[in-house]
């Protein structure tokens, strides 16, 4: 992943951010909306499309695009920054590839372990029970 030609792809949008602010958050488009097409991108190799798309799914809109938003701060460069390392650290996140994970089982000494305070707990129960009288 090549990630200066990534941030050339990208395309923002300016939108007016809700909450605390007053007058001002009315008058501002502060909060930043930013695009990257995945299909269409050369900053990442075909696999790569592959594993994000398979990873980020629930993601990525009908047209191949992943949208992202950001909001928190007042200020819309604060904002625009934000919401590409948000970008990136996402996409990475998605071409990290999974450990495979290895079978095991309880070793014998913890099974007997558990066998065993079974064992004791039971006793514990039927001692507390009343005696019976024939």
């Amino acid at each position: 992943m090549n990630i200066e030609t990534l941030l050339k792809e990208l395309s923002f949008k300016a939108i007016r951010s809700s909450g605390a602010g007053g007058q001002h958050v009315n008058k501002t488009a502060s909060k930043v909306e930013v695009t990257f097409s995945v299909s269409n991108s050369e900053a990442i190799s075909d696999r790569e499309k592959i594993r994000v798309t398979e990873k980020l799914k629930n993601r990525i809109t009908s047209e191949g695009n992943i949208i992202l938003q950001s909001g928190k701060t007042r200020s819309q460069h604060k904002n625009k920054a934000i919401v590409i390392k948000r970008l990136i650290d996402l996409i990475e996140k998605s071409l990290i590839k999974a450990k495979p994970r290895r079978k095991t089982k309880p070793s014998r000494g913890s099974i007997e372990k558990r066998l065993t305070s079974k064992r004791n707990q039971a006793l514990k129960k039927n001692n507390r029970k009343n005696p019976k009288i024939d």
